[in-house]
């Protein structure tokens, strides 16, 4: 299975946001399963460092990044990406666009967001960090 992490699930992986934390971490923990593999977004790994960086400052948050990436597949932004962004009629919120495309030029099978609403749009399934675990993680 091919998952594609939005922005706010890294943030609680790389700032122990509980309760959260507890799904997300579990998540990313899949990246050294042969069964899934994990994708995120430049402008995904952006925002997670943003947000790292206010709480524990820029080396640390860089290395955060580092390790991270280590255990990611970064999934491309590119112009095709950019111009579906904006073409569609559908979109209102362009950051959401991009990381929608990425995932489906990735091949992902899902999304998880924490803001599930906002992949209104989407054509793949998009689940939060606890739906996903319940669904294809709790008893395994």
């Amino acid at each position: 299975m091919r998952i594609f992490l939005d922005a706010n699930i890294l943030v609680s992986v790389l700032n122990k946001e509980y309760p959260l934390f507890t799904y997300t971490s579990r998540i990313l923990s899949l990246a050294d399963k042969s069964k899934f593999t994990l994708f995120t977004s430049p402008v995904c790994l952006a925002i997670g460092f943003y947000f790292a960086e206010k709480k524990y400052k820029s080396i640390s948050a860089k290395n955060k990044i580092q390790i991270l990436c280590g255990h990611l597949h970064i999934a491309a932004i590119n112009k095709n990406t950019v111009l579906q962004s904006v073409q569609n009629p559908e979109i209102n919120d362009f950051e959401d666009g991009l990381e929608y495309y990425s995932a489906l030029e990735s091949r992902c099978d899902c999304i998880i967001t924490e803001d599930i609403n906002d992949f209104y749009f989407s054509k793949i399934e998009v689940l939060n960090s606890e739906s996903f675990f319940e669904k294809y993680l709790f008893g395994n």
